[in-house]
C-alpha cells in the first residue's frame, strides 16, 4: 500500500469520522485487516499494563501503543469496536506482551487480574497466629477470621462449598476449625478479600491434599484413629519435630504412650493452654519450667490429662499427618532434642535411659 494512497484513506476517514465514526473504523480495519496478527515486536517479557475505571477503548489504544504493547492504536480501536468488545474490556491490572497480536490483546484485556497480596501461613501456627498476619498485612480482617475460624462459621461460604468439604463429617460439634485450615502460601485480592476467602482457600487444600491419604489410610485399615484424632496428634507432632525424617519416629513415642496408657505429657499443649504471653509477645512461651506444667489447668495439658487434648493445637502439614497415619515402629516411649540447635532428638526406651538423655544433653 503507498503512501500517497495512505494519506487518501486518512482524509477519507477524517471526513468519514464527522459523520459516521463506526464506518470510518470500519472502513480502516478492512484496508489494515492483516496488521492484527502482526505484534509490536519479539520481547515476550511480561509487561504489567493497567486499565482505568471508566477508561475509554480509544484511551486504551493509545495507553497500549504508549506500552510498545501495539503499533497502530487507531487499529486496536477499531478491531475491538467492530467486534463489539468495546464495552467487555475490563479495568484492572493485566500481563501482556509485545508479542501478542491485537485480537490477542484484546481477549486478554476482557479478563482483569485483580492486584494480590500473599499471605503465608505457616506450619506449627494457631490460627490466632494466622489472624494477626491478615491483620498485619492489612489483606483481610484478622478478628472475623478468629471468630469465624474458632467457632467453625462458614457462613461467609456457598452452600455447595460447605457440602463438598468431606472431613467436615469428622468435625465434632462445637468444636473450631484448628489444624483443619491448611498452612500454606495464599495469594489474596488486595483491597477486597475477606476473612472468607482464606478460610475457604484452606478448607479447599486440606481437602484436596489431605484427606486424599486419609481415606485411602482407611481403605488399608492402616490407622485406627479417627480424623479429628489423627489431627490433634499431628498438630503435637508439628510442634515438636524439626525434621522430617523424626516426624515418624516421634509421633510413634506418642502412639507408644496412648497404648501404654501413659500421660502424653507433650510441652506443645502446656503452651497452647497458656495462650498468648503480653510480657514476651509470644502465642507460645518459651521456655515453660516444670512447676508451670502442674500450675496450668485446662484439658489441652497432657501433663495433667490422659489421652489427647479435645482438638489439634495448631495446624500440622501434610508430612506430620503422614506420620500419625503411617508412624515409626519402636518401642521408645520418651525423647529429648539436642542441644545446639540441630533439631533431632535422642530416643529412650526407657525413664532411667531418658534421664540420663537429659542429664546428658540439658545438664539437668
Amino acid at each position: 500500500m503507498s503512501k500517497r494512497f495512505l494519506l487518501l484513506l486518512s482524509a477519507l476517514l477524517l471526513l468519514l469520522a464527522a459523520c459516521d465514526s463506526g464506518s470510518a473504523l470500519s472502513l480502516y480495519l478492512e484496508a489494515n485487516r492483516a496488521q492484527l496478527s502482526q505484534p509490536a515486536g519479539i520481547d515476550a517479557q511480561p509487561i504489567a499494563f493497567i486499565v482505568p475505571p471508566g477508561a475509554p477503548a480509544k484511551a486504551i489504544a493509545q495507553d497500549l501503543q504508549a506500552a510498545g504493547l501495539i503499533t497502530d492504536a487507531l487499529l486496536f480501536e477499531a478491531y475491538v469496536r467492530s467486534s463489539g468488545l468495546a464495552s467487555r474490556l475490563e479495568a484492572g491490572e493485566f500481563q501482556l506482551s509485545a508479542t501478542m497480536t491485537i485480537p490477542e490483546i484484546a481477549a486478554a484485556l476482557q479478563h482483569a487480574v485483580a492486584p494480590s497480596v500473599t499471605v503465608a501461613v505457616r506450619p506449627g501456627w494457631r490460627l490466632e497466629q494466622t489472624a494477626d498476619a491478615l491483620n498485619q498485612s492489612g489483606a483481610a480482617d484478622g478478628e472475623e477470621y478468629r471468630r469465624a475460624s474458632q467457632a467453625a462459621d462458614l457462613s461467609g461460604l456457598a452452600v455447595e462449598d460447605r457440602q463438598r468439604y468431606s472431613f467436615l463429617q469428622f468435625l465434632p460439634a462445637g468444636q473450631g476449625l484448628e489444624g483443619y485450615l491448611y498452612p500454606d502460601s495464599y495469594q489474596l485480592p488486595r483491597d477486597r478479600a475477606s476473612a472468607a476467602d482464606l478460610m475457604q482457600r484452606q478448607l479447599d487444600e486440606f481437602e484436596a491434599r489431605v484427606m486424599p491419604v486419609y481415606w485411602e489410610a482407611i481403605a488399608q485399615g492402616a490407622t485406627e484413629l479417627g480424623l479429628h484424632q489423627a489431627l490433634t496428634l499431628a498438630s503435637i507432632v508439628e510442634r515438636e519435630a524439626v525434621l522430617d525424617e523424626e516426624r515418624p519416629m516421634i509421633a510413634g513415642v506418642y502412639l507408644n504412650r496412648l497404648a501404654a496408657g501413659m500421660r502424653l505429657e507433650a510441652d506443645p499443649t502446656v503452651q497452647y493452654a497458656m495462650g498468648f504471653q503480653p510480657a514476651s509477645g509470644q502465642w507460645w512461651k518459651t521456655p515453660v519450667f516444670l512447676e508451670e506444667y502442674s500450675q496450668v489447668i485446662s484439658p489441652y495439658n497432657t501433663y495433667l490429662n490422659a489421652g489427647l487434648p479435645p482438638g489439634p493445637i495448631a495446624a500440622p502439614r501434610l508430612a506430620s499427618i503422614q506420620a500419625v497415619i503411617d508412624p515409626a515402629q519402636h518401642d521408645y516411649l520418651f525423647f529429648v532434642a539436642e542441644p545446639g540447635g540441630t533439631g533431632r532428638h535422642v530416643f529412650a526406651r526407657t525413664f532411667e535411659e531418658h534421664l540420663e538423655n537429659v542429664r546428658r544433653y540439658r545438664g539437668e
